[in-house]
């Protein structure tokens, strides 16, 4: 597979087509550059991405982002091709489930963006671990909605799956406090009271903090999820100041 130097003139203008959403520059750059959509560009560090990496980048959202995403699948990008030299190897769909860029995944998708494929940020897993892990609940919910499976507690606590958080307890009748605790602080973080309710009646401990954050579960019902941190940013970024200012 052919690549790019992250600093060729060619990557450079890519990126800031897709990050003004500069449509028909995007276009120009396919056309002039056969095989752009499946080069990969790599970092000083000999990481690499790929062109819908840049689309689904931090913080995403990036305008005109679900029909660049449709352009470079027809052009001949891989959705499912991953980042390599790097801890993960995390697919453009890990990346815009990491943000709540909930068009742009759908566009993934619609692809043929695999959802169940592993590599992720959030313990090597899923899409759905990314989204659930960073509180991305938009994304989170059209993965399920489209097949992803939900096979763990956490994710389906977090989700407020009733049912399924029932049938998972009831297919392991002695789970560890660990997992009810992780399944508990994921309920509060994502708002879901019922399934908190029923965690703690069945032995979650209302102040568990799991080994991975340092937010306790009244910490987490309170803490702004991704989405709307990426909302707060961009607001503040353009000047916007809050009534208490």
């Amino acid at each position: 597979m052919e690549i790019l130097k992250h600093t060729d003139p060619v990557v450079l203008s890519f990126v800031h087509a897709v990050r003004t959403g500069d449509v028909d520059a995007v276009r120009r750059l396919l056309d002039g550059n056969p095989g752009l959509a499946s080069k990969r560009v790599v970092d000083n560090k000999g990481g690499s991405r790929t062109a819908l990496h840049v689309v689904t980048d931090w913080p995403g959202y990036f305008p005109n982002g679900p029909v660049i995403v449709k352009m470079l699948i027809e052009a001949g990008a891989d959705p499912n091709a991953p980042t390599t030299g790097g801890k993960f190897s995390e697919t453009p769909l890990h990346w815009a489930a990491s943000n709540d860029d909930v068009d742009v995944a759908a566009a993934l998708i619609d692809g043929g963006a695999d959802i169940e494929v592993l590599g992720g940020s959030i313990a090597g897993g899923t899409p759905l671990d990314n989204a659930v892990g960073y509180g991305c609940w938009n994304v989170a919910r059209l993965l399920v909605q489209r097949g992803a499976r939900v096979e763990v507690l956490w994710h389906a606590a977090a989700l407020g799956m009733m049912s399924r958080v029932e049938e998972l307890m009831a297919s392991n009748p002695s789970p560890k406090p660990d997992e009810i605790n992780a399944a508990f602080w994921h309920a509060c973080h994502g708002g879901q009271r019922r399934v908190a309710e029923y965690l703690l009646s069945r032995g979650a401990d209302i102040n568990a903090t799991p080994d991975y954050t340092s937010l306790t579960p009244l910490d987490a019902a309170g803490s702004i999820d991704t989405r709307r941190d990426i909302m707060v940013t961009w607001l503040r970024s353009k000047g916007a100041k809050s009534s208490k200012e």
